[in-house]
């Protein structure tokens, strides 16, 4: 099983960035997905997560409204779009694909810096 995240990058505050985890070696259309990020000197913490139909979605307090997490079974792909990022949005940012009580896989991740 492979998830590779995509998209990260710098971008100043206020923009826009959109990520993207390609997974591949699993049924992706049985797992839940969600986007976890890691700041340094933090705990990784859960930022969005979508059903594995895509018909159900949450987010975390600090980035509802902001961010949007999507999938497209077909392209065994999901996707976070971010807007109106923040400073504390900096952090490394991960793919993690849960199904029922089995082990979750995780991607490598991809740095988010957002700064001036």
């Amino acid at each position: 099983v492979q998830l590779v995240e995509s998209g990260g990058g710098l971008v100043q505050p206020g923009g826009s960035l959109r990520l993207s985890c390609a997974a591949s070696g699993l049924t992706f259309s049985r797992y839940s997905m969600s986007w976890y990020r890691q700041a340094p000197g933090k705990e990784r913490e859960l930022v969005a997560a979508i059903d594995s139909a895509g018909a159900s979605t949450n987010y975390a307090d600090s980035v509802n409204g902001r961010f949007t997490i999507s999938r497209d079974n077909a392209k065994n792909t999901v996707y976070l779009q971010m807007n109106s990022l923040k400073p504390e949005d900096t952090a490394v940012y991960y793919c993690n694909a849960k199904y029922n009580w089995r082990t979750p896989y995780w991607g490598k991740g991809t740095l988010v810096t957002v700064s001036s």
